[in-house]
């Protein structure tokens, strides 16, 4: 059996750790943060404890010929009832009833692992099984029980969970949602593994010989239960965060014509002015915003209505709805100042008479995207470098 499909899972689930432990360490009281941190923790426990180098070193060190079983059994048991109590906290919820349903998941998972390692200790299995004790032992007195009372306590815990999250995914949406059903999908392969192998263990009760359901195909599915369970925990955890993140990079994006529109007029003022290389993507749009409505200031004297009139009527005119021509009414307009503008005039400190529309976000967005896209546009800008072309000739040398 390759190690690495136990090890594997075992290294990405405690990397997820990582990065909970800040949050544990600030909000240790909070269950539900507790409670992720376990599940993770007891998730890596139960792949490291169950690879075959592992089996060997534990029962190795201990003197005691698969002594690793047990230990891993009950590992696994406890992370099934740390994901129904991080369910449970999830959720949320009247506190008397949560505190309730927690205590009796807890108080029944408690008897499941005394039970395990009664029977372990009352069984006798001196032969050593690293990767097929399940069906080895299967009808060996005491350890047959002790496998099978594992197993159904895991596919307790499998139907419970996915039970709990396909109802709560029904009622909420968005990054919850999406996590809900990752989970489902990830208990669901925990039942399927856990099904796999009572299915091998029953075999060997009836004399049959289905191991390499318990040795080949419920491995692979417990690896991938653990991947998709994972992703279903975080991605409400950081989803939201993910998605502010895209919208604030595309924002920034997008406001990059109408930026480098303005920085054209003052080549050396603040507005181009480089920030720090690790500077975040918040930072940088509001820096973007800022510099766009100092640079909006600073043309304000040169901003004709006219133009704009103008090019919003040639925009209906070409089929624009009321909101996109306004919106190319003010880019045409800025673009005109743009051109006739003095450089190194000083800025101005009056509102702007349009700001009250090139405030909003979306825009300055709008704007942004005639300036590069706009056919009225670019003639208003050709309109208004062929206007200052005689007053250059005109300057003395």
């Amino acid at each position: 059996m390759n190690a690495s499909r136990y090890y594997i899972p075992a290294l990405a689930l405690w990397a997820g750790l990582g990065v909970k432990l800040p949050d544990l360490i600030r909000t240790r009281r909070d269950p539900l943060v507790r409670s992720v941190c376990w599940v993770i923790f007891l998730g890596g426990a139960g792949f490291l404890f169950a690879a075959p180098p592992t089996v060997a070193a534990v029962n190795r060190a201990s003197g005691i010929p698969n002594l690793a079983a047990p230990l891993d059994y009950v590992i696994v048991s406890a992370y099934s009832a740390a994901c129904l109590l991080l369910i449970l906290h999830w959720r949320g919820g009247p506190a008397d009833h949560v505190r309730r349903l927690a205590r009796l998941w807890q108080i029944g998972y408690s008897v499941l692992i005394t039970l395990i390692i009664v029977l372990f200790v009352a069984g006798d299995a001196p032969v050593e099984r690293r990767t097929d004790l399940d069906t080895y032992y299967a009808t060996t007195p005491w350890i047959g029980q002790m496998i099978a009372l594992y197993l159904l306590g895991h596919i307790t815990a499998a139907v419970a969970t996915t039970a709990l999250c396909w109802r709560w995914a029904l009622e909420v949406r968005g990054w919850l949602r999406a996590g809900l059903w990752l989970l489902v999908a990830g208990w669901l392969l925990n039942l399927s593994f856990s099904t796999l192998k009572l299915t091998a263990v029953a075999a060997r009760w009836t004399g049959g010989d289905w191991d390499v359901l318990s040795t080949s195909l419920a491995p692979g599915m417990a690896s991938l239960a653990a991947t998709v369970a994972t992703v279903g925990f975080t991605v409400p955890l950081f989803g939201p965060r993910l998605g502010l993140l895209w919208h604030t990079v595309v924002t920034w994006r997008r406001l990059g014509p109408l930026w480098h529109e303005l920085n054209a007029a003052s080549p050396g003022s603040p507005l181009a002015a480089p920030i720090p290389w690790y500077s975040s993507y918040a930072v940088r749009l509001t820096r973007r915003e800022a510099g766009i409505q100092d640079g909006l200031n600073l043309l304000r004297p040169h901003l004709d209505e006219r133009i704009r009139a103008r090019a919003q009527a040639a925009a209906r005119s070409a089929g624009h709805g009321d909101e996109d021509a306004s919106r190319i009414g003010l880019a045409a307009m800025i673009a005109a100042a743009v051109r006739v503008h003095p450089e190194g005039a000083p800025a101005e400190t009056a509102v702007l008479d349009h700001s009250a529309g090139l405030m909003a976000r979306a825009t300055l967005m709008g704007v942004a995207h005639a300036l590069r896209t706009s056919r009225v546009v670019a003639e208003a800008r050709a309109a208004a470098v062929a206007a200052a072309a005689p007053a250059d000739e005109r300057t003395p040398s």
